[in-house]
């Protein structure tokens, strides 16, 4: 499956809103209004290959000076954590509101 089938429109399964895909050459991988991801992949963004599918709650922000803020992910099935782009400057951006709550250690696991 290529990139494109893959970055897709979804309706989020935790805040029913429905995310269009990205449109600056990266995979949605969260969404952009309660921040919260799927288990989908496994290694590498886009694969798609995890078998788990819980629910990844974001519950705080690390800065890479490569990659800049990321939201860091963990799944409340398997407990693994993932790290993921804040999406910014596309058709439905993160939800800033979102962003500085998990800034500020409001986020709740």
């Amino acid at each position: 499956m290529g990139k494109k089938e893959e970055n897709t429109d979804f309706v989020c399964i935790v805040c029913q809103k429905y995310v269009l895909s990205l449109h600056r050459g990266s995979y949605r991988n969260h969404c952009p209004f309660c921040l919260s991801s799927l288990h989908v992949d496994e290694l590498i963004p886009g694969d798609r290959k995890s078998t788990c599918h819980g629910i990844m709650k974001a519950y705080c922000l690390k800065y890479s000076g490569k990659k800049g803020w990321q939201i860091v992910h963990k799944c409340m099935k398997c407990d693994q954590e993932k790290l993921n782009l804040i999406a910014e400057g596309d058709i439905q951006s993160d939800d800033w509101t979102e962003i500085v709550k998990l800034s500020q250690g409001s986020a709740q696991i």
